[in-house]
């Protein structure tokens, strides 16, 4: 099993304890959103190629993008991005170099996508889809460190986070031209996840400590990043990050302390732990929100299997989901309440993963 530089999305998968080295043999990604309409599942959602998803966004329920890796088509790990047209999952090239990781996906319209990652030369993998195909954008020359996560909120706004080798959180900003480093509080830190809902109100969540984890969130205002303090205890960390509003943000993660996946929301004021019952050894990867009543979060359990929360405004449940051999989901979106996706990775102790697409179809997750 594959295990990413530290400051990289790894922290994302690896937080569960259950993706220990040996779990899944094979090339294991590093683990970033509802008109009602149900009904049948429509066009088959499957991809099965050698490799695993990391990352999942959609605009509609005609425009999704899924990036991770494979190892498909030859020795040496390359990036794998997927597209979704509305009637099926096709690969798309992917210029970015062999050695490389995409780990984060965002996209805000059929024509402007990005895909971030690390690579083992040190310099970040930075990839934005112009509606035509994908192209790498150059990045700051900053040293050895890692990519773990991008949010956009138009072609002009964008936020990349991540983390150095030397401990030190790392964020990056797209101004419309050029991506640029913003400073950023944290230091034995790296970056995981990060949401935005304007130019003037974003969200970075990660983990900070040394023999000790501790869930960091970093909030920006318009200005600076700042810490924002976490609820959550000792020996725990974040993964996930969602926003609809600056009122309302949902954070995921694993506690160590509990030995069980670990939910906070933003209410404008405060970040508060909300309770989701979960089993022993269980962790969530991944969330995204459409509003104050609607929200998905993903992971695993132990096995592993796959692992799907829903919130419906008052409470989180655990959603049936299907998890064929050993499965772990790293990333979620949803568009409206009939179509959200879900993606990761399965496998068989031993033996290579494959990469793991799941629909929702506002009935239930095939």
């Amino acid at each position: 099993m594959h295990t990413p530089r530290p400051g990289t999305r790894s922290v994302r998968v690896f937080a569960v304890p259950l993706l220990l080295a040996g779990v899944i043999g094979g090339v294991a990604p590093a683990a970033p959103a509802a008109g009602a309409r149900t009904g049948p599942a429509g066009p088959p959602a499957s991809f099965s190629i050698s490799g695993g998803l990391s990352g999942v966004a959609a605009t509609s329920a005609r425009n999704a993008w899924a990036v991770g890796n494979t190892t498909a088509g030859g020795p040496g790990n390359k990036t794998l991005i997927l597209h979704w047209n509305g009637t099926s999952w096709k690969q798309v090239p992917s210029p970015a170099p062999t050695g490389s990781f995409l780990y984060g996906v965002a996209a805000t319209s059929a024509s402007n996508a990005w895909a971030v990652g690390p690579s083992r030369s040190g310099r970040p993998v930075i990839l934005r889809w112009d509606g035509t195909s994908w192209k790498r954008v150059p990045s700051p020359r900053l040293g050895a460190f890692g990519l773990s996560s991008v949010a956009a909120t138009s072609a002009g706004n964008a936020w990349a986070v991540g983390g150095t080798n030397s401990g030190k959180t790392v964020i990056l900003h797209w101004n419309g031209t050029i991506w640029k480093r913003v400073p950023s509080p944290g230091a034995h830190a790296g970056l995981v996840d990060v949401a935005a809902t304007s130019a003037r109100s974003a969200w970075a969540v990660g983990a900070s400590g040394t023999l000790r984890s501790k869930a960091l969130i970093l909030r920006w205002n318009g200005t600076i990043w700042k810490q924002v303090p976490s609820p959550a205890p000792s020996s725990s960390l974040l993964d996930g990050v969602a926003a609809t509003s600056a009122r309302n943000a949902w954070a995921v993660g694993f506690s160590s302390t509990s030995d069980r996946a670990l939910i906070e929301r933003w209410n404008g004021t405060t970040w508060k732990t909300v309770p989701s019952p979960s089993p022993a050894g269980s962790g969530l990867v991944s969330v995204t929100a459409t509003s104050r009543s609607k929200a998905w979060a993903v992971g695993g359990t132990g096995g592993p299997k796959t692992l799907i929360k829903r919130w419906n405004g008052t409470t989180w449940k655990t959603v049936p989901s299907p998890s064929p051999g050993l499965s772990i989901l790293s990333g979620v979106a949803a568009t409206s309440p009939g179509n959200a996706w879900a993606v990761g990775f399965t496998g068989s102790s031993g033996k290579p993963t494959k990469t793991l697409i799941l629909r929702w179809n506002g009935t239930a997750w095939k």
